[in-house]
């Protein structure tokens, strides 16, 4: 069961960069409009739609890699932080929801919860 938690951890990883990426781009091609428009209202308008978008683009991608950071790290915070933000991922269909099916199932299995009781000391019977 270890290896399908770091392979959620990674995807999380994965998909918590792209978020950060797109708020990024967001800023640029805003900021590139921005120069372009000479109404101020107009302006207010790209503002109002930019900053949002951004930030929570943003926060929604540290969030995930801040939880898969966890989840590596065999924290029970993580754990819970991965599995919310997994739940949240199930709403971005088709990748978000397999992504987030397949996190929500290894991070609930009864020997993940033991995995991380021990602190992600895995024993071979």
């Amino acid at each position: 069961m270890k290896k399908h938690v770091t392979v959620a951890a990674i995807l999380q990883i994965v998909f918590g960069i792209f978020n950060v990426f797109g708020a990024i781009a967001i800023a640029f091609a805003f900021g590139f409009v921005d120069q372009f428009v000479d109404d101020p209202t107009a302006i207010k308008v790209l503002d109002i739609v930019s900053i949002p978008l951004m930030t929570m683009l943003g926060l929604i991608g540290a969030a995930m890699i801040l939880g898969a950071i966890g989840l590596l790290s065999c924290k029970n915070w993580g754990k819970v932080l991965t599995l919310i933000m997994a739940a949240l991922g199930l709403l971005n269909i088709p990748i978000g929801t397999l992504k987030g099916v397949y996190i929500i199932w290894v991070l609930v299995q009864p020997e993940t919860t033991t995995l991380f009781a021990k602190g992600c000391k895995e024993t071979s019977l």
